[in-house]
């Protein structure tokens, strides 16, 4: 995990880190002395979540960012931000994405504390559909705003945890199976949030894919790989269906997802862990819950509780 800070009121600095940090950009403001601005990075793999804190009206001008970003306003506001003939104003509270990651943008950022996410654009293709054999295709959203406050509420709350509770302690955020799991469902978050191009239900094609051989090859393919950071599109290539097709197999067959199963496996091979584990050897629970992809630790207990019948450290105990 990589954390960056910068803080300045130097206009031309924060112009290059910016520029350094996101895309080349020209910045300005009508008061250049009067111009600090704090700036908080934390990055894993494919993500990157920055807080920014610029106490001065700033006007921007960005070229494409190559990627996915968010942004999530604290306090102030961001005046007439404009891409490709759309034109809006954000404050407190607002979710919003930015731009689509091949177009430019502008606009005026007023004394505002916000935050901004980015992702790879590959992170979508990852939990959305693709075609058997061959590369996800490339997903677009196609609205900068969600498509319901719960689904903006929800994105918000992900970012958050994400930002204090994986970010935060590079231990866990270091663990590939974490990272791995934290950005795909990142990228879920964000799927579920705006209007976009990912079809998710299952085609004609699709529902024929979805018998017992395609759930086989899925299931061996997920026992095999458990202790890899592999995505729902990796477990469909290896099945040789779609995603949709992968997806409803395992709906149809097992009421469960490819996901949710995967979860499932690491969850009995940290159990496996933690028989033996002693507390003796330095060995904590959340040490395993992390090894396994588990970045929630009240989450990991519960679900250990619900499979096992008691909590994780009663098995650390013996």
């Amino acid at each position: 995990m990589d954390t960056l800070f910068f803080d300045s009121d130097d206009l031309d600095l924060t112009e290059d880190f910016l520029s350094r940090a996101y895309a080349r950009m020209q910045i300005g403001s009508n008061d250049p002395q009067d111009s600090r601005a704090r700036i908080t990075r934390s990055a894993m793999p494919s993500v990157t979540v920055d807080e920014l804190d610029l106490n001065f009206e700033m006007s921007y001008s960005v070229t494409p960012l190559g990627r996915i970003c968010l942004c999530l306003v604290h306090d102030g506001t961001i005046e007439d931000h404009a891409f490709d003939g759309v034109r809006d104003a954000f404050g407190p509270g607002d979710m919003v994405s930015i731009a689509p990651p091949d177009l430019p943008y502008s606009g005026r950022i007023c004394n505002a504390r916000y935050n901004i996410t980015m992702l790879e654009t590959d992170l979508l293709a990852q939990v959305a559909a693709g075609a058997p054999g061959r590369r996800p295709e490339p997903v677009r959203l196609t609205g900068h705003r969600p498509h319901s406050p719960a689904a903006a509420r929800h994105l918000r709350h992900s970012i958050g945890y994400l930002r204090d509770h994986v970010l935060s302690d590079p231990d866990i955020a270091d663990q590939p199976l974490i990272a791995s799991t934290a950005a795909q469902h990142l990228a879920a978050g964000v799927l579920a949030a705006f209007p976009n191009t990912a079809l998710t239900d299952p085609t004609a094609a699709d529902r024929n894919d979805a018998h017992p051989t395609t759930l086989r090859h899925a299931l061996a393919y997920i026992e095999d790989h458990a202790d890899e950071p592999i995505t729902v599109a990796d477990i469909a290539a290896a099945a040789h269906v779609t995603v949709r097709a992968l997806q409803y197999a395992f709906r149809r067959h097992l009421d469960t997802t490819p996901l949710a199963h995967l979860r499932r496996v690491r969850l009995s091979h940290a159990h496996a862990d933690l028989l033996a584990a002693t507390p003796l050897d330095g060995t904590r629970v959340t040490d395993i819950a992390a090894r396994w992809g588990f970045f929630h630790p009240s989450r990991f207990a519960a679900l250990y509780r619900e499979a096992y019948g008691h909590p994780p450290h009663r098995t650390l105990a013996g």
